[in-house]
């Protein structure tokens, strides 16, 4: 099983760690070559705008977009989240996105640097549910609404919905790579794996 890893910027060791860790064969894609024979992808966190840009400027937007229309499984976390979404409520001037999951996303929710915090998280899909996933919030978005083909997989206690689902993507408003907490990862990797039987 070979997955990439969006390593224009932002968090790419940490998720290409957790992917080797549980055993998966992974790439790093920065330009449209990279994606060819990839079973799932990782988009990373870091900065939002800088993503936009980058992916733009080397070409990778559009046939990225093209293959999570098509059904490649993807996990985001933080600024991924945010690049995945159909509508933002706050964007930076000029900022685009791959537009792909029906979700409203707000930027920096919890606020600058200063606010970000490390917390437990219970995230349920699939009828499982992983009790106390530990995440660090980053600058992070909160998803304010979402469509019909969407759940909802984790929501703070104070009402926040800080993780989607939508087919096969899983988005996270948090990092759990950043804690060593990869029982999403494994979990999102069990998804890659269903997709890839069932097109043998």
């Amino acid at each position: 099983m070979i997955v990439g890893v969006l390593a224009l910027q932002g968090g790419v060791e940490e998720h290409l760690t957790a992917l080797e860790a549980l055993g998966a064969t992974t790439r790093k894609v920065r330009v449209p070559k990279d994606l060819d024979g990839l079973e799932g992808i990782v988009i990373p966190g870091g900065e939002s705008t800088v993503l936009d840009k980058l992916a733009r400027t080397f070409d990778v937007a559009e046939p990225l977009a093209n293959l999570i229309r098509d059904g490649l499984p993807v996990f985001a976390t933080c600024a991924g989240l945010i690049y995945l979404a159909k509508h933002l409520d706050n964007p930076a001037r000029g900022q685009q996105t791959l537009a792909v999951v029906d979700v409203v996303v707000r930027r920096n929710a919890f606020g600058t640097q200063r606010e970000s915090f490390d917390t437990t998280v219970d995230v349920s899909f699939d009828g499982v549910t992983f009790p106390g996933v530990q995440a660090s919030f980053i600058r992070a978005p909160i998803v304010t609404a979402f469509g019909p083909t969407v759940e909802a997989i984790a929501v703070l206690d104070s009402g926040e919905v800080v993780g989607v689902r939508q087919g096969n993507i899983i988005a996270l408003s948090f990092h759990p790579e950043e804690t060593g907490d990869y029982r999403i990862h494994q979990a999102w990797l069990g998804l890659v794996r269903k997709r890839t039987e069932l097109a043998i």
